[in-house]
């Protein structure tokens, strides 16, 4: 402690504390960890934000895709890759929306990045576009196809009235699976679809018709829990396999008949026939033209779900 004097004759005492070497280098030490801590915390932060990021723009990607931005979703899954480029799940997407769009060169390099993840995905991916080309550029056939009893003929159900009655539409379908079933005789056949009214499935509806004119009951295998295209495939692929049939003749109609064929090509049953239910030369005619890419949406949304790629993360 010393003494001083201002000029006004004041006295003050002045104290001079001597700080140690080792309390410094305390200090030193409790910041050098708490600044560690601190980016150690942000990194940790953006991490984890960087995943929700992904997870977000894959779940926007498909909710634009589902509406039809088509564009958006390839911009938003794009951006899912760049932050998470080992999901082969986007990078799948990625190839798919960019078919969708005609971008090329970007559906090129995305499934060049997925066979080096994942080479049974890649050849997924590969199955389904090109099963959506070439049902794009083949017309519905009216005509039914001779097959065995390794075939199975399949026809998909449609929205029954409250009362539990059939619409035309699903009749149409019912009098081309007759016509079917007399010219492959041994092949079984599966009706598929759920959605019941008034306590009926269309499934049964089917099975109830298809007796009724003739068709032995011993030959129809009834598939009651669809309620959607992808849930006939889902569900009537395995039934299929469980009696024998390694591929499968789809009866449905004109409109419907190139969806559910890559549905099916997609969920690994090849499919040999394809009978589309007509009622007449205009409608047949109308169903003739290639598919554009916006006509194709419903082919590649479908095609997704039965791949078993999530909609959401």
């Amino acid at each position: 402690m010393s003494t001083s004097v201002a000029s006004d004759g004041r006295v003050f005492r002045v104290t001079r504390v001597r700080i140690h070497p080792f309390s410094a280098a305390i200090r030193a030490l409790v910041a050098t960890v708490m600044t560690t801590a601190l980016f150690l915390a942000l990194a940790v932060s953006t991490a984890a934000t960087a995943s929700a990021t992904a997870a977000d723009l894959f779940n926007n990607a498909q909710g634009r895709f589902a509406a039809g931005d088509t564009r958006g979703a390839l911009a938003d899954i794009g951006g899912a890759v760049a932050s998470e480029p080992g999901d082969t799940n986007a990078l799948a997407l990625q190839a798919i929306y960019a078919d969708a769009v005609g971008d090329l060169i970007t559906r090129e390099a995305a499934l060049i990045r997925l066979g080096a993840l994942d080479s049974a995905k890649r050849a997924g991916v590969d199955n389904m576009l090109n099963a959506i080309r070439i049902a794009s550029f083949t017309p519905p056939n009216p005509l039914p196809a001779i097959q065995g009893p390794s075939t199975a003929i399949i026809v998909l159900g449609y929205g029954l009235l409250p009362d539990g009655t059939m619409r035309p539409e699903l009749v149409n379908r019912l009098w081309a699976t007759v016509v079917q079933s007399w010219v492959s005789p041994l092949s079984p056949i599966i009706v598929t679809g759920g959605n019941p009214r008034n306590g009926i499935t269309e499934a049964a509806a089917m099975q109830g018709w298809l007796q009724s004119h003739g068709v032995p009951a011993s030959r129809i295998h009834a598939e009651h829990r669809a309620g959607s295209t992808v849930g006939n495939v889902l569900n009537s692929v395995p039934l299929a396999r469980s009696l024998g049939a390694g591929g499968a003749i789809i009866v449905t109609s004109a409109n419907h008949i190139r969806r559910a064929t890559v549905d099916f090509t997609v969920a690994g049953l090849p499919v040999v026939g394809a009978m589309s239910a007509v009622t007449s030369a205009g409608q047949l005619i109308a169903e003739l033209k290639p598919l554009t890419k916006s006509q194709q949406l419903g082919m590649y949304r479908d095609a997704i779900k039965v791949f078993g790629i999530p909609s959401r993360y």
